[in-house]
Parts: C-alpha cells; sequence; structure tokens
C-alpha cells in the first residue's frame, strides 16, 4: 500500500499535478476570501475604526507586544531543536535565533515562506558549512514542529469547543467535534509509531530521521507554546465585549492563520482577515478590525523591520570583513577569502 502511495505521488510530481492543484487551491481560497471581505466589509467606517485604535488601552497593546516577543522567542526552538536533530550540536544558540526570528518573519510578510524563508535560512547557516540539503531539512523539521502543534491546538480545542470551528467551517459542531477526536488520535498514533523505533522519511542525502516519541513531545510542546503566545496576543486585542472566552478565539486565530498559510499570500492578508471577521461575527466590526490592524503591526510589520535591520548589518559587517581581507591579501583567490570571513564569523559567535 505505501508502495503505491509513493508511486501516485511520484506521477503526480512528474505530471506537475500537485503543483497546479496548490495553486488551484491557493487562488480559489484568495478568491473567496476577497469575496468575503467585500461583503464584510460593506458599509465599514474607517473613522470609528481609527478611533477604536486610539482608543484601545496602551496596557493592552503593551501586554500583546510582549506575548509577540515571547512567540517569537518561542519560534527560535523551532530552529534549534532542527540543528540539533540533524547532528549539527556546534551551532550555537544564536545563530538559531537569528535564523528562525529572520527566516519567519520575512517568509510571514513576503509570503511562500517555504521558499523565503529557506533562503533566509540558507544565507546564515551556509557560514558554518551547512548545504542546501542540510537546510531543507532544518526547514522540514521546523515545519513538522509547527504542524504537530496546530493539531495539537486545533484538536483539543476544538474538541472542547467545536462551535468554534463551526462558525468558519459552517459545518455541525457534533461533526468538528468528530474530526477533533481523529486528529487528536493520529497525532497520539504518530508519537507511538516514532516511539517504537527509529523511522526514517526521504532517500539517499535528503532523508531525515524523524525524532523518537520524547522528542516528538517535546516537539508539540514547544508548537503548542507558540501558539498559544500568538492567540493570547490577538486575545488582549480583540473586543472584550462579547467576552467568547480564550479558547474560542484561539481556536478562530489558529484557523485563519492556517487558511492564510494554505493561501500562500503575503501575511494571509485578506484570507486571516476574512477568516477572524467569519468567525468573530458576534463582536463590533469596526472594534475588532482595530484590533486586527494592531496584531498585525505588532506581529508582522514590526518583526519583519527588525529582521531587515539585523540581516543588512549583518551582510555590511560580513562585506566589511571580506574587503579587509582582500586589502591584505589582493592577490588570493575569492573562496579562500570568503571561507575566512565565515570562521572569522564563527570565532565571534563563541563556537
Amino acid at each position: 500500500m505505501l508502495e503505491s502511495l509513493r508511486r501516485a505521488i511520484s506521477f503526480l510530481r512528474h505530471r506537475q499535478i500537485l503543483h497546479k492543484m496548490g495553486v488551484a487551491i491557493s487562488v480559489t481560497v484568495i478568491g473567496i476570501a476577497c469575496y468575503v471581505l467585500y461583503h464584510m466589509l460593506r458599509g465599514i467606517d474607517v473613522n470609528e475604526v481609527v478611533e477604536a485604535i486610539k482608543s484601545t488601552e496602551p496596557r493592552s497593546i503593551a501586554l500583546a507586544a510582549v506575548f509577540v516577543a515571547a512567540g517569537y522567542f518561542t519560534l527560535t526552538f523551532y530552529d534549534l531543536f532542527a540543528v540539533r536533530a540533524i547532528g549539527r550540536k556546534d551551532i550555537p544558540y544564536r545563530i538559531n535565533a537569528l535564523a528562525a526570528f529572520t527566516s519567519y518573519s520575512i517568509g510571514h510578510n513576503v509570503g511562500a515562506s517555504v521558499f523565503t524563508g529557506g533562503a533566509v535560512r540558507y544565507r546564515i547557516y551556509s557560514a558554518w558549512g551547512l548545504n542546501a540539503i542540510d537546510v531543507a531539512k532544518i526547514c522540514f523539521l521546523a515545519g513538522l514542529t509547527f504542524w504537530l502543534g496546530n493539531a495539537a491546538v486545533l484538536g483539543l480545542g476544538i474538541a472542547y469547543h467545536p462551535e468554534a470551528a463551526a462558525s468558519i467551517d459552517q459545518l455541525p459542531p457534533w461533526l468538528n467535534r468528530t474530526a477533533a477526536v481523529a486528529t487528536i488520535f493520529a497525532l497520539l498514533t504518530y508519537v507511538a509509531w516514532v516511539w517504537v523505533k527509529p523511522r526514517q522519511v526521504g532517500r539517499g542525502p535528503w532523508s531525515v530521521v524523524l525524532p523518537g516519541g520524547p522528542l516528538t513531545l517535546l516537539q508539540i510542546m514547544i508548537g503548542i507554546v507558540d501558539l498559544g503566545f500568538c492567540a493570547l496576543a490577538m486575545y488582549v486585542l480583540v473586543p472584550d465585549d462579547p467576552n467568547l472566552g480564550f479558547v474560542v478565539v484561539a481556536v478562530i486565530f489558529v484557523s485563519a492563520t492556517l487558511l492564510g498559510f494554505a493561501s500562500h499570500s503575503p501575511g494571509g492578508l485578506g484570507v486571516f482577515d476574512a477568516a477572524m471577521l467569519v468567525g468573530l461575527w458576534q463582536m463590533d466590526r469596526e472594534d475588532l478590525l482595530a484590533g486586527m490592524l494592531l496584531f498585525r503591526v505588532l506581529y508582522y510589520i514590526a518583526p519583519f523591520v527588525i529582521s531587515v535591520i539585523l540581516l543588512t548589518f549583518r551582510e555590511v559587517i560580513l562585506g566589511a570583513r571580506l574587503k579587509r581581507l582582500q586589502q591584505a591579501a589582493p592577490a588570493a583567490p575569492a573562496e579562500p577569502q570568503r571561507k575566512a570571513v565565515y570562521v572569522r564569523e564563527r570565532k565571534d559567535t563563541g563556537s
């Protein structure tokens, strides 16, 4: 059965059917979101939205900023875990943190985070001797942590409060709860599967040994904490009246985030917003939009600006070192000079 599944996937890839299906799904999701936004935003008073932003308590904004910072701090452990999992314990945490923070913040804003985030990671990790295959493995393991965390949060949240998901997918609560229980069961089955013996996916140099049972539980916990902080940031920014409870907001927030991720639009723009407006229909639209705009500033725009500044400073420093080496040894080949700069960077970071 597994061999038949591999052959089917290989055939779909050869015919580029999977790529075409992905594009079609993205376009469909974005189209539906635009339609929903058009109807949801009709009659919105822009002045009321601006006033709602101005009237938001500074304490709430500061608290949301703390939760966003905590979420990005948790994201750094995605890379730390992945790099350690491929056997590179010599790379310090500060490099993992830089790669994770910049790749995710840039990928979130530019869109197609698999490629944009991967390019940023490669630029940083290549200075430590990692090649494209190593970076691809890191992206895979970090993505696995993300999806395991999402499955856990949605499974537990929807099983506890299925009506929250029903406001978005328009399915009966009992069906949502059934799907949530099935998700939890699948998650437990996966943990048991990797716990029994070492599991490997891929072939040749692309093969990746999956983390075992205890490490998989750690992956799930990292993902839950990350999503929990992000949901808390949104929770303190949405209107207090009516108070739907944290679990409801968290389920709708994670669902909206996944829809935005599936669309590949920059920052889930349009898709995330439409899902939030539909899911939290009980709240005043102007006040909800104000909270969502503040969240975008804190979670998307501010980290993006910081990441660009950090990467720019890094490139300037590396460029200056390379220039000094070229002046000291003008006849030396360029590649050894570049390697010398990377060695110097590793020494400066305390490796």
